[in-house]
C-alpha cells in the first residue's frame, strides 16, 4: 500500500511535489492551477424546476384523475374536468415547491473557504485568493488563520489547530513535522493540517498536497453527492397504498363499465358511470391533506425550537428507534471546563477553590501561564486555556486585569517534546516563574511541594500519590495537567534549564463537559423505546467516560473505535451493532456506515450533529438533526431537522409531535377512505340493479374537495396523547391499514352507504333529480358527521365533543356550504340539484346522523369492555 504523506518525510514530500523552501514559481503554479483546477469544491446541478412539476404527475393515482378528467371533456362534463385538472394542479404545485428546497449542502461547504491565503512563491511571502493555492504551495500559517488546503507540516512553533468542525474532537491538535509510520485516523495525523481548520495557537509552514475535491472536505462533498435521500416511512405507506388503491379502482371501474355494456347501455354512458365511480374512490384531497398536516406539524415544532426543513420528515420521528448522536457540542458543551483539582493530596471540585495560599496559586498560576483571553465575547486561545480563563470570570477575576497585576516578563512556548509551558512574572517583587505541563514531566523537575502548612520536600510517596491521581483523571476521560513555581529574583529571560528545582502545586483536571439535560433527554430516549448511540472523534476513555455519564453506555456494552471499525466486515459489524453504544475516533465514512447497518436491520435511524464531519451521515439517515446554534452551515442545509436551542432534550419533543402526526394523518386516510368506500357501495348498488347514476362527478368533487377536506385537517390538529412517549416507535414497514383498521373502516363505510343508498331509492320514487340530489346530500352531511368519529379510537363521551374546536368549526362550515347548495336556486344547475321540500331535508338529516350514533354506542360498547 502506498504510504500516505503523514508517513512521508518531508524531503520527500517535497521532492515527490517538486517544489522547495523557495515556493513555486509564478509559471509553475499557474500549470499547476490549469492542471488540477481551482481550489473550491464542485457544486452539483440542481433539476429545472419544470422538470421537479412534471415529475409530480407520474402517480398513478393522478394518472387516473387526468384519464376521467379526459373523459369528461369528451362528454361535455366540461365544470368536472375543470376541478378535476385545478386539483391535480395545485397538489403538483405543492410537491415542487417542496421539492425546490434542495440541499444547499456543497454551497455551504464552499464558503468555509478563507477569501485569502499566505504563501511563499519566488522566495518571498505574498497573500493569494484561497481558490488559487495548488498542490506544492508553502503555505504560511498563524494563530486565527483558517486553514485553506490539506498540507503536510514542515516547521512548526506550537502550532495548535482546533480541527472539531472535521473530525468532530473539540481540544486542539498540537502539530509536529514527525513521521507517522503506522495507520491512523483524521485525528491522529498530527504531522497535517485540514481545509476548514482553525489555527488556534503558534505558527507553522506546511506544503499543500491536496486542493479542492481532493482534500478531506472535498471527499466529504463527494460523498454527500453520492448519498441519495430517502423516502419517509409515510411517503413510502402512501406509496404503497396508492398502488393497491389505484389497481382496485381499476378493476372495479373496468367490472362496472362491462356489467354496463352487457346490460344494453350506451358504450359512453357506461364510460361516464366507470368514470363516476373512479372519481367516487379516489380521495383526490389526500395529498393536499397530508401536506397541511405536515406543515401544521412543522409549525408546532417550530414553537418549540425544532426547525423542519422538508415537512416529510415530520411523521418519520415517530418511527425513530436509534439515534446516532454526536458528542462534541451535541450531548457536551463544545467547551472544555475545569472538573476538579488535586493539591495537599485532597480533591475537590474547580468551583470550590478557596482563599488559602494554595488554592489561589492554583487559580493564579493557571491564569497567568496561559496566552488565551475571553473579553467582549470573543473567546480567543486554547480551549484549555480558555477553560481556566472562565474559571477566573467564575470567581469575579478579569485574566487580563491579573496579566496586567503580575506582567510577563519571558516566556518558553509549549512544545510537544518537554512537554510543558512557563512565563515569568513581576509578583510583589519578586519574580516567579510559574510551569505547567503533563504531571509525570512535571514532577520529574519538583523538588518541593506546596502544603495547607507551608512548603516542604517532596517525597518518593507523594510523586506516586500524585501519579496515581493523575491515572485516575485519565482512566475518566479527563485532561490533565500539573501546576508548579520556582522564584528566580534577578531574571528577567528564562532557559529550559530553568524549569528546575521547581516547587509542585497541584493537578487540575479538564473535560468537555455533558449538557445538562442530556442525562435525562436519554433516559427519555430510552422510555420512548429509542436506541441512544454515541458516535464521536474523541479518544475512546473519553468517549465512554461521557457516554456512561450520561446514561448512553453501561456494564456490558461495547465501544469501537475507528481503525476496530476499519477491521470488521459489515456481517461482523450487523452480528455486534446491537451491542456498540459507543464509537470513537471514527471519520466521515465511519458515520454512513454506521447509520445504513442499522438501516439493514430495519430501524429508522435518526443522526445528530454540528460539524462538517458529520453532513454526510446527516444526508443519509432518515433523520438528520443539526444543531442551531453551535452547527456550522453545512450541517445545517444537510439536515432534516434543526435544533434551534442546540438542546438534545428537543429532539424528545419533536418525536412525541412526529408520533402524533402520524396518529391524525392516519385517521385522516380513514376518514376520507370510509367516505370514499361508501360512495363506491352506493354506484356499485345501482350498477347491480341497473339503475340510474347515483351521483354526477360534480357531487363528488365537492364531497372529496370541500366537506371532506374540512373535516380531514380538523382531525389532523387533534390534540396529542398523554401516553404517545411510553409507545414502542412505529415499524417504518408497517401500512396504514392493518386487518383491524379494514375491518372497522369497511363496517363505517357499510353504515353509510346503507343511508345513502336508503335516501337514493326513497328520492327516486319521485325523480331521478330527486334521488341524485338526497343520496348527495346525505352523503356529503354523514360524512360531516363521521369526521367526528374519526378524531380517535375513543368515543366522543371520552375525548369530548368540544375538545378540537377545529371539528366543530369544520362541521359548521360543511354543513353551511351544503345548505347554501341545496337553499340557493342559481347554484342548482352548477352542482345539479333540484329544490327539496321540509320533509325531504328533515329525512337528510335523520339518515345522515343514524351512522355517528351507532357508530359511538359501538366505541362507548368497546370502551366498558
Amino acid at each position: 500500500m502506498e504510504k500516505q504523506f503523514y508517513q512521508k518525510e518531508t524531503a520527500q514530500v517535497m521532492e515527490e511535489l517538486q517544489t522547495s523552501m523557495q515556493g513555486l514559481d509564478a509559471q509553475e503554479a499557474q500549470r499547476r492551477l490549469e492542471r488540477d483546477g481551482r481550489n473550491e469544491l464542485e457544486e452539483s446541478k440542481p433539476p429545472h424546476p419544470l422538470m421537479i412539476f412534471l415529475s409530480q404527475f407520474q402517480d398513478l393515482l393522478v394518472i387516473i384523475l387526468i384519464a376521467a378528467a379526459i373523459i369528461s371533456m369528451v362528454s361535455g362534463e366540461v365544470e368536472s374536468t375543470v376541478v378535476i385538472l385545478a386539483v391535480i394542479t395545485m397538489n403538483s404545485i405543492l410537491g415542487t415547491v417542496q421539492t425546490i428546497k434542495a440541499q444547499k449542502s456543497l454551497d455551504a461547504l464552499r464558503q468555509l473557504s478563507t477569501p485569502s491565503a499566505r504563501v511563499i512563491r519566488d522566495g518571498r511571502k505574498m497573500e493569494i485568493p484561497s481558490p488559487e493555492l495548488v498542490v506544492g504551495d508553502l503555505l504560511l500559517l498563524e494563530a486565527g488563520d483558517v486553514v485553506s488546503a490539506d498540507a503536510r507540516i514542515l516547521e512548526s512553533y506550537s502550532l495548535q489547530v482546533n480541527e472539531s468542525s472535521l473530525t468532530g474532537e473539540s481540544e486542539s491538535v498540537e502539530k509536529q513535522i514527525n513521521v507517522i509510520d503506522d495507520q491512523s485516523a483524521l485525528g491522529d495525523q498530527k504531522n497535517m493540517v485540514f481545509s476548514s481548520g482553525l489555527v488556534t495557537y503558534g505558527r507553522g509552514v506546511a506544503i499543500v498536497c491536496a486542493t479542492g475535491m481532493d482534500t478531506e472536505i472535498g471527499k466529504i462533498a463527494t460523498l454527500m453527492n453520492q448519498t441519495k435521500e430517502r423516502k419517509t416511512p409515510l411517503q413510502k405507506t402512501l406509496d404503497d397504498f396508492g398502488k393497491k388503491l389505484s389497481l382496485g379502482i381499476i378493476v372495479i371501474c373496468l367490472f362496472v363499465f362491462a356489467l354496463s355494456v352487457f346490460q344494453g347501455n350506451e358504450v359512453l354512458d357506461a364510460l361516464m358511470f366507470a368514470v363516476a365511480l373512479a372519481v367516487a374512490a379516489i380521495p383526490e384531497a389526500l395529498s393536499s391533506i397530508v401536506t397541511i398536516v405536515l406543515a401544521m406539524g412543522t409549525t408546532q415544532m417550530a414553537r418549540e425550537h425544532a426547525i423542519i426543513k422538508n415537512i416529510n420528515s415530520v411523521e418519520s420521528l415517530g418511527c425513530v428507534s436509534v439515534i446516532c448522536s454526536d458528542k462534541t457540542g451535541t450531548l457536551t458543551q463544545n467547551r472544555m471546563s475545569t472538573q476538579q483539582f488535586f493539591r495537599n493530596n485532597e480533591q475537590l471540585d474547580a468551583k470550590e477553590l478557596g482563599t488559602s495560599r494554595i488554592d489561589q496559586l492554583l487559580e493564579l498560576g493557571f491564569v497567568l501561564c496561559n496566552d488565551s483571553q475571553s473579553a467582549g465575547g470573543q473567546r480567543i486561545g486554547d480551549p484549555t486555556e480558555l477553560a481556566f480563563v472562565d474559571l477566573a470570570h467564575h470567581f469575579g477575576k478579569d485574566e487580563l486585569a491579573l496579566r496586567a497585576q503580575y506582567p510577563r516578563i519571558a516566556e518558553n512556548p509549549f512544545d510537544s517534546d518537554r512537554k510543558m509551558m512557563s512565563t515569568l512574572h513581576q509578583m510583589d517583587g519578586r519574580q516567579v516563574l510559574i510551569v505547567k505541563g503533563a504531571c509525570d514531566e512535571l514532577l520529574k523537575r519538583c523538588e518541593r511541594i506546596e502544603g495547607m502548612d507551608g512548603v516542604r520536600d517532596i517525597q518518593e510517596a507523594d510523586k506516586q500519590t500524585i501519579l496515581a491521581k493523575n491515572e485516575q483523571f485519565a482512566e475518566n476521560g479527563l485532561r490533565v495537567l500539573g501546576l508548579a513555581y520556582r522564584v528566580m529574583d534577578g531574571h528577567s529571560t528564562i532557559s529550559l534549564e530553568d524549569e528546575a528545582h521547581l516547587t509542585f502545586v497541584g493537578l487540575a483536571s479538564l473535560m468537555d463537559p455533558p449538557r445538562e439535560e442530556s442525562a435525562q433527554a436519554v433516559a427519555d430516549c430510552r422510555q420512548a423505546g429509542m436506541i441512544p448511540v454515541m458516535i464521536t472523534g474523541d479518544h475512546k476513555v473519553t468517549a465512554c467516560s461521557i457516554a456512561r455519564a450520561i446514561g448512553i453506555y453501561h456494564d456490558g456494552d461495547l465501544c469501537l473505535d475507528g481503525m476496530e471499525l476499519n477491521a470488521l466486515s459489515d456481517e461482523q459489524l450487523d452480528a455486534c451493532l446491537e451491542q456498540v453504544r459507543v464509537y470513537a475516533r471514527v471519520a466521515p465514512e465511519h458515520k454512513i456506515r454506521i447509520v445504513e447497518a442499522w438501516q439493514r436491520k430495519g430501524k429508522l435511524v435518526a443522526m445528530t450533529g454540528d460539524g462538517v464531519n458529520d453532513a454526510p451521515a446527516l444526508k443519509q439517515a432518515d433523520i438528520g438533526i443539526a444543531m442551531g446554534i453551535t452547527g456550522t452551515e453545512v450541517s445545517k442545509d444537510a439536515a432534516s431537522m434543526i435544533l434551534t436551542d442546540d438542546n438534545f432534550a428537543t429532539i424528545i419533543k419533536a418525536v412525541a409531535t412526529g408520533r402524533n402526526v402520524y396518529a391524525n394523518i392516519r385517521n385522516a386516510i380513514i376518514y376520507l377512505l370510509g367516505g370514499n368506500l361508501s360512495g363506491i357501495i352506493t354506484v356499485l348498488c345501482a350498477s347491480l340493479f341497473a339503475l340510474p347514476v347515483p351521483f354526477l362527478p360534480v357531487h363528488l368533487l365537492f364531497i372529496n374537495l370541500i366537506t371532506d377536506s374540512l373535516p380531514a385537517l380538523a382531525i389532523g390538529m387533534e390534540r396529542s396523547s398523554q401516553d404517545v412517549l411510553k409507545q414502542a416507535p412505529r415499524d417504518p414497514s408497517q401500512g396504514i391499514l392493518d386487518k383491524g383498521t379494514v375491518k372497522t373502516l369497511g363496517l363505517q363505510g357499510i353504515l353509510i352507504a346503507i343511508v345513502t343508498i336508503s335516501a337514493y331509492f326513497i328520492g327516486l320514487s319521485h325523480s331521478w333529480a330527486e334521488a341524485t340530489t338526497m343520496a348527495f346530500a346525505v352523503l356529503c352531511l354523514a360524512r360531516l358527521f363521521h369526521g367526528f368519529n374519526c378524531r380517535s379510537a375513543y368515543s366522543l363521551h371520552h375525548i369530548g365533543l368540544f375538545s378540537n374546536r377545529y371539528s366543530i368549526a369544520a362541521f359548521v362550515a360543511g354543513a353551511a356550504l351544503l345548505a347554501i347548495i341545496l337553499f340557493v336556486p342559481g347554484l342548482h344547475g352548477l352542482f345539479s340539484v333540484t329544490t327539496l321540500a321540509m320533509p325531504q331535508i328533515a329525512m337528510i338529516v335523520v339518515l345522515a346522523i343514524l351512522p355517528t350514533i351507532c357508530i359511538q354506542i359501538i366505541k362507548m360498547w368497546q370502551e366498558r369492555r
